[in-house]
């Protein structure tokens, strides 16, 4: 198994990574790999966690403070990882492993981070913190994270409205307000309700949809749109999608839930005709990304959360089907990870699995996580053949294959890291 991820060297010459890249893009995945039986995924999955570890370990130990603290790309992606490991296995050193990693990110976060969202800012540190220290029963340690994410939470820009000059922040997952809501929903789903308050949170929620509002006042067919860097994203990274994620888990006025139902019609109205794929951006004709980061991908597990909090409103069960049907017609990206990759198209079927409960679901899922077991150091080449930084993070390479293998034992209780709760 180790020799299936391990990273090649950046002496590979590109020209014949295209050549695998076009075989292995057109490969079915069933007819390709025989679905691999539970131990099995469970046996890469340790095998390949304890690699990330080490690798990430060894990579971020030569540089000092000038690590990568973030859990997309980051040490704390590594430690995101263990602590899944921790909760479907119980191996009391992934939990520890989980802790030294967050106490070793602690000072280059505070120094070097402005974002306080779960995926790239400090939100993360602290929220994984808390999280691990709860589980080690040391109950300082969680208040003391517990405490920084209070501080973070007491950020003036977060709850100021457009109508306040509120356009200082942005709203969307990665750095944006929607990235800290998140890490505050983390936080109280292994915590306990109530946590961090709803009048903690819930002028925060009102801010996002007075941002949207303000930044759809030219749009009336969609009442929510945000900008970053002065583009519309639809995609869960940047776009509606991951605010939408976000907004539905709240508990939000009558005026609210029609602004996203809404929304989302408007999305789903605006799909590409010939693909069902849905745009990186709005007004953006290139239908080319069917991913997590933009396309059907996100879509699909946004769909999956909105039909679950409006169970009957069929349109939107009948969406995330189709949107999960655009990822299975588009077949075997190029990649591994959870942003743009296979790891993180694998998780839409999930997302359906728990929703329709059908088995064809699961076994889409365990059909690309099969192919990845098989496959993956001809993805890894191709996705870092300039470079193999990020090659094991959790959103861009390897660490995510992990945790998809993981979530393969009980696919019931799947949980997308990062996106879903």
């Amino acid at each position: 198994m180790s020799s299936v991820v391990k990273v090649a060297s950046q002496e590979n010459h590109e020209e014949s990574n295209n050549e695998r890249l076009d075989l292995i893009h057109h490969m079915d995945p069933i007819a390709t790999d025989m679905l691999l039986p539970n131990e099995t995924f469970l046996e890469a999955a340790i095998s390949l966690k304890d690699q990330v570890v080490e690798v990430t370990r060894k990579r971020d130990g030569n540089m000092g403070t000038g690590i990568d603290p973030t859990v997309y790309t980051g040490l704390l992606g590594t430690a995101f990882t263990c602590l899944r490991s921790y909760e479907v296995t119980g191996n009391e050193q992934d939990l520890l492993s989980c802790s030294e990693i967050v106490d070793k990110c602690s000072v280059s976060a505070c120094a070097s981070s402005r974002s306080i969202t779960f995926l790239c800012g400090r939100g993360g540190l602290y929220a994984l913190g808390a999280v691990a220290a709860n589980y080690k029963g040391d109950h300082q340690r969680r208040d003391f994270f517990l405490n920084l994410f209070l501080e973070v939470a007491q950020e003036r820009a977060l709850p100021i409205g457009p109508e306040e000059g509120g356009f200082g922040m942005s709203y969307e997952l990665l750095y944006g307000r929607a990235g800290f809501l998140w890490a505050a929903l983390f936080i109280n789903k292994h915590l306990g309700e109530g946590t961090l308050p709803s009048d903690l949170l819930m002028p925060v929620v009102d801010a996002v949809l007075a941002g949207g509002r303000a930044g759809a006042s030219d749009n009336a067919a969609c009442p929510l749109m945000y900008r970053w860097h002065g583009t519309r994203y639809w995609g869960a990274a940047n776009g509606l999608a991951g605010v939408l994620q976000v907004l539905l888990h709240f508990p939000l006025s009558k005026e609210d839930v029609e602004d996203v139902k809404a929304t989302l019609r408007y999305m789903m109205s605006n799909r590409f005709p010939r693909s069902g794929n849905y745009p990186s951006s709005e007004g953006n004709p290139r239908d080319k990304l069917v991913q997590w980061s933009h396309g059907a991908t996100g879509m699909a597990i946004t769909l999956c959360k909105a039909s679950e909090v409006f169970p009957n409103a069929r349109e939107f069960r009948d969406a995330a089907i189709e949107a999960g049907e655009v990822v299975w017609k588009n077949g075997l990206v190029k990649k591994v990870g959870l942003a743009d990759g296979l790891a993180g198209n694998a998780y839409a079927f999930l997302s359906l699995y728990r929703l329709t409960g059908e088995i064809i679901y699961e076994e889409r899922a365990k059909a690309f996580a099969s192919f990845l077991y098989h496959n993956a150091i001809e993805l890894v080449n191709i996705g870092h053949a300039r470079g193999a930084d990020h090659a094991y993070s959790l959103f861009q390479g390897l660490a995510g294959t992990a945790c998809l293998w993981f979530d393969l034992l009980k696919p019931e209780s799947s949980r997308f890291p990062g996106y879903e709760l």
